[in-house]
């Protein structure tokens, strides 16, 4: 089989890639797999579980408490609260495991399950491999050592996750944001209640949409996906800025006044000035991917800051971030990472922060992106072709040179397999629209020829 682990933990379509047998299998091997490394010696474990409202992570949810509990950890049940909640709660609350199911900004039938390490972080490669080891071994078979009477884990709802959340976004931010009017698309996600919360607290006018999960709706034509209907509001409600979650809020972009996208490149841009200016951008250095737009580099080099480039993923952003203490990071896609705060990408601290620059330099939103120009990039997802042969198919690679050698030094191109769906995603960067848009399709040809 395949690796279950993709670059942002398990995903499939609910109730049939991912079911609730899997779910609670991966939880009992993860806390199997957790005692064996000595994380829970000495104390009895415990751990957090939150969700997305997706329909499917109700009983998802269930088998994945009753599988921790099986296996002797108690449980805190958070509810639904953003993927950046569960991993903040994680470490609040000292707990020695976190698990967060979502699909993030995948369509509803979608679902996933992610476990956070003590203090709030992602698992290591290494403890994933080996959780999915040790599920795949009793699957087929093997018996679990289980604990009985008083050794099984207790459960219980921790209500005051929300409020601890909310209270450590506000603690963050550097001013106060009165006599802004922000429109918030909440994906019909996992931030609906405490990014509004978070905001108004913090002193802005607040109008929403997409803010009404039913647990069918979340990510259908709204949220970061969809900035359609963000731009208008913002411009229907003469709102100073827009802010657009997916699902999980693990991320947002943003809308200037005009009703213009503003990309996570120019977030990242606007909040590394800002923190620099408040001397808290250490080494004065902001980690993005090799996916950045060529725009931000130029503009962080005229502006005296340093750009470090990872592997496409917040994971590798956030890996670079801890081994070399940097203090901000994050993806085009609109992962943005505060270190000091967040062990994640969290959309919610994002878009307050970025408000919290346009209260404080009293700057429009456009005013402040403009440190960057976008250059023309085109991205086109194809789908339905074998991910795994993108850096060894020979017909693919002489593809990719004959569209460098078109472009030179005013383009590039990178071709990269999805870590969390069966596609390869195209990118093609290049002075002119049209030429970025004609190699990048002939470029998803090549991908299709190749690969399909």
């Amino acid at each position: 089989m395949g690796r279950l682990f993709g670059t942002d933990g398990v995903r499939g379509v609910a109730n049939a890639d991912l079911t609730a047998e899997m779910a609670l299998g991966l939880s009992v091997a993860a806390a199997h797999v957790l005692a064996e490394a000595g994380t829970f010696e000495g104390h009895r474990p415990r751990a957090v579980v939150g969700r997305d409202p997706r329909a499917s992570g109700e009983f998802l949810e269930a088998a994945v408490v009753a599988g921790l509990a099986s296996a002797g950890v108690d449980v805190l049940r958070v509810g639904v609260l953003p993927t950046p909640a569960v991993a903040y709660l994680t470490g609040e609350l000292g707990a020695d495991l976190g698990v967060m199911l979502s699909a993030s900004h995948n369509a509803m039938p979608d679902n996933g399950v992610k476990f956070f390490a003590r203090g709030g972080h992602k698992l290591a490669d290494e403890l994933e491999d080996r959780i999915e080891s040790v599920y795949e071994e009793h699957r087929t078979g093997a018996p679990w050592d289980r604990p009985t009477g008083s050794g099984v884990g207790r459960v219980r709802d921790y209500e005051e996750g929300s409020d601890r959340y909310v209270a450590h976004l506000l603690g963050v931010l550097p001013n106060r944001l009165d006599g802004l009017k922000v429109v918030l698309d909440e994906a019909h996600g996992a931030a609906a209640r405490v990014s509004p919360e978070a905001f108004q607290q913090a002193g802005a006018e607040v109008v929403t949409i997409g803010a009404e999960p039913d647990g069918l709706n979340i990510n259908d034509g709204c949220g970061s996906t969809h900035l359609d209907k963000i731009k208008a509001a913002v411009v229907e409600h003469g709102a100073d800025l827009g802010i657009a979650h997916d699902g999980d809020a693990d991320r947002c972009l943003a809308v200037d006044h005009t009703g213009a996208e503003v990309d996570g490149d120019q977030i990242l841009a606007v909040l590394a000035l800002a923190m620099r200016e408040r001397s808290v951008l250490r080494s004065d250095t902001v980690v993005a991917t090799v996916m950045s737009n060529l725009g931000f580099k130029l503009a962080m080099e005229r502006e005296g800051i340093r750009l470090v480039q990872t592997a496409v993923g917040d994971r590798y952003v956030l890996e670079e971030m801890k081994q070399h203490g940097f203090a901000l990071g994050g993806e085009q896609s609109g992962h943005v990472i505060v270190l000091d705060h967040a062990t994640t990408g969290d959309g919610t601290l994002t878009g307050l922060l970025l408000a919290a620059r346009v209260a404080q330099s009293g700057r429009t939103l456009a005013d402040l992106a403009g440190v960057m120009e976008r250059l023309p990039q085109v991205l086109i997802n194809v789908p339905d072709v074998d991910r795994t042969r993108v850096g060894t198919s020979a017909e693919l690679s002489a593809a990719v040179s004959d569209a460098e050698r078109e472009l030179g030094e005013t383009g590039r191109v990178l071709l990269r397999p999805s870590g969390t769906e069966p596609l390869v995603r195209v990118m093609v960067e290049a002075a002119d629209i049209e030429q970025a848009r004609s190699v990048a399709g002939r470029l998803a040809d090549a991908v299709k020829s190749a690969l399909g």
